[in-house]
């Protein structure tokens, strides 16, 4: 089982690690980080990189195609050619998938014309003009496309597409291997949640 996580210069990195650890585990399955040219790849923070070991001309095919968002997501979408690579990519695979502003490239693609999506809460009028239907929920499927909401959202998304993949079981024993037993300090991840305080200090600074 081939898996490719696409990066971009300014990617976010839990989008892509998260899916990543819990999809190298499945049985089989080999996993491929592709980006324009191969090499190292900075992440939003500029701080942290990953390494592509395939350009995306080297991938004519895989069986699951992850795209992670971030800011360079938006470059994604308006290049012409990433957008044909994808679609070409997308024909092959089993299941693509999108993590956080992942979707907005699925979108441009013409993957979600009509469809309902998840994203980041903050790019939901993005995702709309590209014709995809927000919702507000975690991880959306829909026919071979799955999307996930922002960013912690990929974990979900990675879990519930290694069910779908293998079964429930394995899926379950991926959750134990990495720990991924969430309890949260506080109750703030999401906007219908989160304290005014902490909206207005995102929107003072700390915006994605």
């Amino acid at each position: 089982m081939r898996v490719v996580i696409a990066i971009f210069d300014e990617f976010t990195a839990l989008d892509a690690v998260g899916p990543y650890e819990v999809l190298r585990l499945l049985p089989g399955a080999e996993v491929v980080f592709a980006a324009v040219r191969t090499g190292p790849v900075r992440t939003d923070s500029r701080a942290l990189a990953i390494t592509a070991d395939a350009a995306f001309p080297d991938i004519d095919r895989c069986d699951v195609l992850v795209v992670p968002g971030g800011r360079g997501s938006r470059e994604f979408l308006a290049d012409p050619d990433m957008i044909a690579w994808l679609r070409g990519v997308h024909a092959t695979t089993t299941w693509t998938a999108s993590v956080c502003t992942g979707s907005l490239v699925l979108a441009a693609a013409g993957l979600l014309e009509g469809l309902p999506a998840a994203t980041h809460w903050s790019a939901a009028a993005e995702l709309e003009a590209l014709g995809a239907v927000y919702t507000a929920e975690r991880v959306v499927f829909h026919d071979k496309v799955v999307t996930a909401a922002g960013v912690s959202a990929g974990i979900d998304m990675a879990l519930a597409l290694a069910a779908r993949l293998t079964d429930r079981t394995t899926a379950e024993a991926i959750q134990l291997a990495i720990e991924y037993d969430p309890q949260p300090p506080f109750d703030a991840g999401s906007p219908a949640k989160a304290p005014q305080a902490a909206k207005d200090l995102l929107e003072a600074g700390l915006r994605r």
